[in-house]
């Protein structure tokens, strides 16, 4: 329920205020003098109403301010700021005498944005104007008022400077709208939040309460299992077959890059509390990029299922599958094809809706499943090259320093491949039973996972220069190959793999690009994005982007890797120098969630100049070697720095960031290693605003009470994510 503007106010301007609140309530009494202002909200007895007016004198101090008070408890909810508003067309409603009330009641009615005001006795008030209008019935003890229906808005105050007695004004704001589409709109939140919250974090982006941590050491396992079996990932190893590598020189590439990826963790301290904002959209940029990549590659394993049971549906240059022909010639791609990727992108969506702690049984099925697939693929692809003697002996075609340059791009695409995982994992991560249940599965399934998945990849690639006489990079393509030979064997082992590849890609895109998407636009703007509103922005975006241009040839696909980590490892390495090396682990969590000017990750204006410093830094040793990259003409040496975009970024990034630190020391730090544990167990500690910081100056309060509260007054968090 939202009271909207409810105010009296002594020798000020007309004001408005916004009080959000989970019960319906009306104003009853008000009170004010000559220096303090006072908001009564609810039902009162009279004995708590004096014990309360009492008590919201001694704190509202600030004028023009208002004290919001608890009609139940007696408590003070907290101090408001009223803003001035000029040029109000109102009525005014002052004296105490109905007699007296009477002219004031019919000047008022022709008041512009005033539809009707009308007073039915002493002791029944009905005011009503625009979109505006509330009704209450007062006793003629004025010991209680009962609520009859309440909608939204009422504005209060007095323009008579000697009243003391509560007036009301009917106003319809040009803003209303706004601000009833805007709280209509806005994400579950809490009552007696301040703005600066409100726009830092929802209840998604708090720490995850005990009962919410139920990801244990098994979940992730399966977790990384099924995320790491996925056609992408075969595609970058395999790209690096097609690029002149041998298996085996492939496959340390991949050993290298996935066992550097799994040791990485990030924080949201080192940039500022809005600095942060430029990192998470970068991180949910690229997230919601790879959705669109993933969803159109997974709409490609649904053309083939549908291949595999009716043959006849092959692909041409003017017509696609069934002879339809192609609306869209100019776009990269046919109107079937597309046809399954949307029909691919519509069947994920559903799978977005569940919070996250409840997604893990999806990668349970996914790990079962879709390894046992890879597998068969594996063994068919062996034997169709009749044994791993021919595959293996294929030497590379490189050599030299070519070769060596040639295997660091390929350790870099690797990294690049799980670039955004890198930063987003803690999206997971939070949900561990304990902290080990999350440390000790990521540390080994991560690269043993992804080792085994590129293993296979890599084979099977080779397999199609024996088999066909030239490198197939992409599986899908091979097992299309093997759709064009015939038979209806090979047509159901195809239906059988292409379906496992679906459920693999839309675990996936769940699993790494809709949850960290989501996260990531949620921190953003989380008044208004949860991470499941997230998670459908990204696969809007992931619809409209075109993904099959990235994935016309490998050039362009292990170029866009490349070029994106460069911007994610400035982040990473800022992030890690932070935490482990300049912050040694200790964060006040309480200042994450706060905004105010006066704690110490709020930095200059809420932006950490140190970070962005050392972010910058490291993007541009990049720079130039990024254009070589894009067909410009280059050093080589610039060319040498960008085959290790990754580890220039974050070593630049990161000794940058730590420079600037000694030089410039920055507040919250530890001389030692001081991380806090999961023995926190009432988190609120990190968001609830404590009785100093209620009746700050600064404070807006806000929420729009959506979140429910248990019997002790605690919210209660939202079952949906």
């Amino acid at each position: 329920m939202t009271v909207r503007a409810i105010a009296l106010h002594y020798k000020t301007l007309p004001v408005r205020l916004t009080v959000h609140n989970p019960i319906y309530r009306i104003p009853s009494y008000g009170m004010q003098s000559q220096r303090k202002h006072l908001i009564v909200l609810g039902a009162w007895p009279s004995q708590v109403l004096d014990k309360t007016m009492r008590q919201a004198y001694q704190h509202s101090t600030f004028a023009p301010k208002a004290a919001v008070l608890d009609p139940y408890t007696g408590q003070i909810l907290g101090n408001v700021i009223i803003p001035n508003i000029r040029n109000l067309s109102a009525a005014t409603l002052a004296p105490s005498d109905p007699l007296e009330r009477q002219p004031l009641l019919q000047q008022a009615s022709s008041r512009p944005g005033i539809s009707r005001l009308s007073l039915a006795s002493e002791d029944r008030r009905h005011w009503s104007g625009g979109l505006e209008s509330y009704e209450a019935t007062a006793s003629s003890s004025r010991e209680h008022s009962f609520l009859k229906p309440v909608v939204t808005s009422t504005i209060f105050h007095s323009s008579d400077e000697g009243s003391y007695f509560p007036a009301a004004i009917m106003e319809k704001l040009k803003s209303s709208k706004v601000a009833y589409w805007s709280n209509k709109f806005a994400v579950e939140s809490e009552p007696g939040l301040t703005t600066a919250q409100l726009m830092l974090f929802n209840d998604d982006l708090k720490p995850v309460i005990p009962e919410l941590r139920k990801w244990s050491a098994r979940n992730f396992v399966f977790f990384w299992i099924a995320d790491s079996f996925n056609i992408n990932t075969w595609m970058i190893s395999s790209a690096n077959i097609v690029d002149g590598l041998s298996w085996w020189q492939s496959w340390i590439c991949v050993w290298f890059g996935y066992s550097i990826a799994e040791m990485f963790l990030v924080n949201r301290a080192s940039f500022g509390i809005w600095g942060a904002l430029w990192p998470v959209f970068n991180r949910a940029t690229m997230a919601c990029i790879w959705y669109g990549v993933q969803a159109w590659i997974g709409g490609q394993c649904v053309y083939l299922m549908i291949r595999a049971i009716w043959n006849s549906w092959r692909d041409t240059a003017t017509t696609g599958p069934g002879g339809i022909s192609n609306g869209i010639p100019n776009s990269g791609t046919n109107t079937v094809l597309f046809v399954f990727f949307f029909l691919f992108w519509l069947g994920s969506l559903p799978f977005i809706y569940p919070p996250v702690y409840k997604i893990r049984h999806l990668f349970t099925v996914k790990a079962a499943v879709v390894p046992a697939a890879g597998v068969a693929f594996f063994i068919w692809a062996v034997v169709r090259a009749k044994g791993l003697g021919p595959i293996i002996h294929q030497p590379g075609s490189k050599s030299g320093s070519e070769l060596g340059w040639l295997m660091i791009r390929g350790i870099m695409s690797a990294i690049a491949n799980f670039a955004t995982l890198i930063v987003n994992d803690p999206d997971f991560a939070r949900f561990a039973t304990k902290p080990s249940d999350a440390f000790l599965p990521q540390l080994i399934s991560i690269p043993v996972g992804f080792v085994v998945t590129s293993f296979i990849g890599i084979i099977v690639s080779s397999s199609s220069t024996v088999i066909f006489g030239q490198a197939i990079w992409n599986p899908l393509d091979l097992l299309e190959a093997f759709l064009n030979e015939g038979g209806s064997a090979q047509r159901f082992g195809v239906f059988c793999i292409a379906a496992a590849f679906t459920l693999a890609q839309l675990g996936t895109n769940i699993a790494a690009n809709s949850v960290s998407a989501g996260t990531d636009l949620t921190a953003l703007v989380p008044r208004w994005i949860s991470i499941r509103r997230g998670g459908y922005i990204c696969a809007l975006i992931g619809l409209v982007m075109c993904p099959w241009n990235l994935l016309s040839s490998t050039n362009n696909f292990t170029t866009y890797l490349s070029a994106y980590s460069v911007f994610l490892s400035s982040i990473a390495g800022v992030m890690i120098c932070d935490y482990y090396w300049v912050r040694k682990g200790y964060l006040q969590i309480k200042d994450l969630y706060s905004g105010k000017r006066t704690d110490p990750y709020y930095y200059t204006f809420g932006f950490h100049w140190r970070g962005y410093a050392a972010y910058i830094a490291g993007i541009l040793i990049n720079v130039v070697g990024f254009a070589g990259a894009i067909g410009r003409e280059v050093p080589v040496g610039a060319r040498r720095i960008y085959d290790l975009n990754f580890f220039a970024g974050f070593i630049v990034s990161a000794v940058v960031y730590k420079i600037l630190c000694i030089i410039s020391p920055i507040p919250a730090t530890s001389d030692k290693w001081l991380e806090v544990g999961s023995e926190i167990k009432d988190v609120s500690v990190a968001y609830q605003i404590n009785e100093y910081d209620r009746y700050d100056e600064e404070m807006m309060q806000g929420g729009n009470g959506k979140l429910s509260q248990d019997a002790d007054g605690k919210p209660i968090p939202a079952k949906k994510i």
